[in-house]
């Protein structure tokens, strides 16, 4: 956001030991209904939404740890990487899907954007050196304000 002269912020309420649904628990590799911590940001640019994330972390990873809620402790606002580095798991592979969809009631509410307006919903998964699954999101951008851009750093001999 400063790079583009931008006032960025967010709002991250996390839930601790909230049950695994189906399809997360799939993404996590870990049993339906087994506990996680789950955050859902909404994503401010000068005060406007820009993106929504809902963010799963199994509580078998950070269960008595101080990164158990991402928005709080010695490690807040860290990122997924380096908060898992903080309690000794090394990430190094992360893998993005993004898709076309069209905004539901509740996202179009959050976005400030109309139902059914064009979004990209990006499913992402943080995996360790051992391709254990460690976070998985579903990731929201309102395609009618926002381009998506990748950046990716080649590694040299």
């Amino acid at each position: 956001m400063k790079e583009q002269g931008r006032a960025g912020t967010w709002e991250s309420p996390s839930q601790a030991r909230t049950p695994a649904p189906e399809d997360i628990a799939e993404r996590l590799a870990v049993e339906p209904g087994d506990l996680c911590v789950v955050t859902r940001y909404e994503f401010l640019a000068d005060g406007l939404p820009v993106q929504l994330s809902e963010s799963w972390e199994p509580m078998a990873i950070t269960d008595g740890t101080p990164v158990v809620l991402p928005e709080m402790g010695p490690h807040a606002g860290a990122g997924v990487v380096e908060r898992m580095r903080a309690v000794g798991v090394e990430i190094d592979t992360a893998v993005e899907v993004p898709r076309p969809a069209r905004a539901s009631q509740e996202q179009a509410n959050l976005l400030g954007i109309s139902v059914g307006d064009l979004i990209t919903e990006i499913e992402r998964t943080y995996y360790d050196t051992d391709g254990r699954p460690v976070e998985t999101a579903n990731i929201v951008v309102a395609d009618v304000r926002w381009e998506i851009a990748y950046e990716f750093g080649i590694q040299r001999d």
